[in-house]
């Protein structure tokens, strides 16, 4: 499994058996230019929306007959399994920001979860239908989202072998969250990479848990 950070929250994850699943993908230069991480205009076999906001929903560039998936759910779409379990963008059960929802990807023996804008820390009904974790793709900006802090308090109830920072500050997002230096300062196993993508194998897992910093592709 491959696994390509575009920037933000945006990630294309990619099985060995070619079917491509697209997560998150934001409208390049929404919110007046804040965000201004190039167009995702790659093809797709799935993908997936967390919520309704334009850095996590926008879909018109990205090409392919894909099936767009928004709902809490089971799916299963080409050997690829998928569950979005729902959750909330704030810590007020969604009366400040509304609804969001975690993707858990699981393909080739791996379970990959994504996120999406988490903006509360998790209930043991959550935890219990994430069960274990391979790969863990979380915010780490806070201020729309849980903060450094918090994510590092969700990572340490969820025990994932690897996890991806996502969604915080970076020269190509202006929005007032902090970087990813807030969420891995102090931390061990911590491998900042100079590309955008990773490969993951089942049987190559690291032995004890580590981070993973990418460089946006876009």
């Amino acid at each position: 499994m491959k696994i390509k950070w575009y920037g933000h929250a945006a990630f294309k994850v990619t099985t060995d058996g070619g079917v491509r699943v697209i997560v998150d993908p934001y409208e390049s230069g929404a919110f007046g230019g804040a965000l201004s991480y190039g167009k995702i205009a790659e093809e797709a076999d799935i993908v997936l929306t967390s919520h309704d906001h334009e850095d996590h929903n926008y879909t018109k560039d990205i090409k392919g007959g894909y099936r767009r998936l928004k709902e809490e759910g089971v799916y299963e779409e080409r050997g690829v399994r998928i569950e979005g379990i729902g959750c909330y963008h704030d810590a007020a059960e969604g009366k400040e920001r509304g609804n969001n929802l975690i993707f858990v990807i699981e393909a080739e023996g791996i379970k990959l979860v994504h996120m999406g804008d988490l903006g509360h820390m998790l209930g043991p009904d959550i935890r219990k239908k994430i069960g274990r974790v391979d790969v863990l793709l979380v915010p780490v900006g806070g201020f729309y989202t849980i903060d450094p802090e918090e994510a590092t308090r969700v990572v340490a109830d969820i025990r994932p072998q690897v996890t991806v920072p996502m969604h915080y500050r970076t020269a190509r997002c202006a929005f007032p969250i902090e970087g990813v230096e807030a969420f891995t300062k102090g931390k061990e196993k911590v491998r900042t990479l100079s590309g955008s993508e990773i490969e993951i194998r089942a049987e190559s897992l690291p032995t004890e848990p580590e981070i993973i910093v990418l460089q946006p592709a876009l």
